[in-house]
């Protein structure tokens, strides 16, 4: 769908696409972004050395676009999944079996694609940190904007990630998932920060 549409379905009263989608399309902007800026550096001689090094992360950046994309369409079937669960019939011990089991499977996914959008956000991220100082310098304010949509990205997941643990019964991935995303969050923080602040100074 076009944007236009997209985001009149996104203001809707509709719970889905949300915050979780919404944060795959920051990734998605973000690494779209990269793109450009590798677009532009790429057959300029004044950055003829670092030509391989943006033939790479211009694949990677790609890469990344149609993780991020997929991501955005996934998280709504996620969500609409364990909606579906909490409607199914209870006035059985056997329904509130299934009901129950439906919610955790449905949880455990709406889960799963927030954290894996962090680490995709932190891989651009890294992708960026790859190419400071290689890409042509008229574009430093699309690269700032890059590393920010990064940072909305993985925080935006990481608040995904926490509004599900509290159903989660499942005491290992209830742990992993609280242990490894906190990770990830700092991660994202620390290195879009240094990454804002170096391309802040550079312009």
């Amino acid at each position: 769908m076009s944007i236009n549409e997209y985001l009149d379905i996104l203001k809707s009263d509709k719970p889905a696409p949300g915050g979780g989608s919404a944060s795959g399309l920051a990734g998605a902007q973000g690494a779209a972004l990269l793109v450009m800026v590798c677009n532009l550096t790429l057959g300029r001689e004044k950055y003829s050395e670092f030509q391989e090094a943006c033939t790479e992360a211009r694949e990677k950046a790609q890469e990344l676009l149609k993780t991020f994309v997929t991501a955005i369409d996934e998280d709504t079937e996620a969500f609409n999944m364990v909606s579906k669960a909490y409607k199914m019939p209870k006035e059985t011990v056997e329904q509130k079996t299934e009901r129950s089991m439906a919610i955790q499977e449905g949880t455990l996914m709406a889960t799963k694609i927030p954290f894996f959008v962090m680490k995709t956000a932190l891989e651009g991220l890294a992708t960026v940190s790859g190419l400071m100082g290689k890409t042509n310098s008229s574009a430093m304010s699309d690269f700032g904007v890059a590393v920010l949509s990064f940072l909305a990205c993985g925080r935006g997941a990481w608040l995904n990630v926490k509004t599900n643990l509290s159903v989660i019964k499942d005491e290992e991935k209830l742990h992993f998932y609280l242990e490894e995303g906190q990770k990830l969050y700092e991660d994202v923080e620390r290195i879009a920060d240094e990454l804002y602040e170096n391309i802040l100074s550079s312009l």
